[in-house]
């Protein structure tokens, strides 16, 4: 199971090529994929109309869509926000904080294109496709 970040299906949509929507197209069909309730929240504002964000959910609908939520994470995502902080490292979007935790709990690995969820790979064993 990979985890496709919104950096990646921004990009996937608008038709840019790059090496992660290279990734993504290519396994689209071969590959388990899915995708966090945060992630849908922010791809589906990206879009001009109440239209075209159902006509998109119904397309992100096809991929599994975890609940992300909830004091525990919530809890975890702090302290490892804080742990970053204590080595010099600032996260500068909490909703990065609350994905990159997610994955590392589950277990799961991320597909992503955002400089933010490096320290959590390199501190805190955060699985990311290698591309």
């Amino acid at each position: 199971m990979v985890i496709i970040d919104t950096t990646v299906w921004i990009d996937y949509l608008n038709g840019a090529t790059t090496p992660h929507t290279i990734w993504l197209d290519g396994h689209l069909a071969q590959e388990r994929l899915g995708l966090l309730d945060l992630m849908v929240c922010e791809v589906l504002q990206g879009v001009g109309s109440d239209k075209e964000a159902a006509t998109l959910l119904r397309h992100l609908k096809r991929f599994e869509i975890f609940e992300s939520g909830g004091v525990d994470l919530a809890t975890l995502a702090a302290a490892n926000y804080r742990t970053l902080r204590a080595r010099g490292v600032t996260v500068r979007k909490t909703i990065d904080c609350l994905i990159a935790t997610w994955c590392i709990r589950e277990g799961r690995t991320l597909l992503h294109n955002d400089r933010d969820f490096d320290p959590f790979e390199q501190h805190l064993a955060l699985s990311v496709v290698a591309l």
